[in-house]
């Protein structure tokens, strides 16, 4: 029988490497909902020191709402720097959800202080952005710094989309944050989107009535 802990990715072991090979301040950024129907892309990036001690950190996919929350202040007491930022629904319909991702990051990085070395972006481009950067494909399950930024991202998201469900209470954007559930695209049809639904992401939904 396998030994399942040898079998986990050392989340650490990405940074260990860059900070041996010189690279001192290594950002990891990740975005949190490209997906939904409704609100904006938001963007967390994170400089965590050599040795942080953040228990049960992971991608923020695999963990739950009650273990995000509880990472979130400690991620932000603990990290070098961190940083949150966000595109708005008006600039995921004018440039493309991947742009405006990227956007968010790239904003996220320029806040940063100090300033990262290098970024490690989640992901397969690191078109426009500012920093010297490398993809990383799954890096919120492969790298600290990036599984931290992922917590920021989705935590800072839901608590945006948890106001707008105070705003726009009829569809229920407290529960599922804005994705495409049933129960989202039964009220759409019934109630009309809102200002802050994403226009384009709403065509398939009407083309299927």
């Amino acid at each position: 029988m396998k030994d399942r802990r040898a079998e986990e990715i050392d989340l650490w072991a990405c940074e260990r490497l860059l900070h041996s090979q010189g690279t001192a301040l290594v950002c990891g950024v990740d975005e949190a909902g490209r997906g939904p129907l409704a609100g904006p892309v938001c963007a967390g990036a994170v400089i965590l020191p050599e040795g942080c001690d953040l228990p049960g950190l992971n991608d923020s996919k695999k963990l739950t709402e009650k273990r995000r929350e509880a990472l979130f202040p400690l991620i932000q007491e603990r990290a070098v720097a961190w940083a949150v930022a966000f595109a708005t629904v008006e600039e995921i319909e004018q440039m493309n959800i991947l742009s405006a991702a990227l956007l968010a990051m790239d904003r996220a990085i320029r806040q940063l202080d100090p300033a990262p070395e290098l970024a490690l972006i989640d992901g397969n481009t690191t078109r426009s952005i500012s920093v010297p950067a490398r993809s990383v494909i799954g890096g919120d399950g492969k790298c600290a710094c990036i599984a931290a930024a992922s917590v920021l991202a989705k935590v800072s998201r839901d608590r945006v989309m948890r106001k707008l469900a105070e705003q726009y209470p009829q569809y229920g954007f407290e529960k599922h944050k804005g994705y495409g559930t049933r129960e989202h695209c039964a009220a759409i049809l019934r109630y009309g989107p809102s200002p802050v639904h994403r226009p384009s992401f709403l065509k398939k939904l009407y083309a299927g009535k």
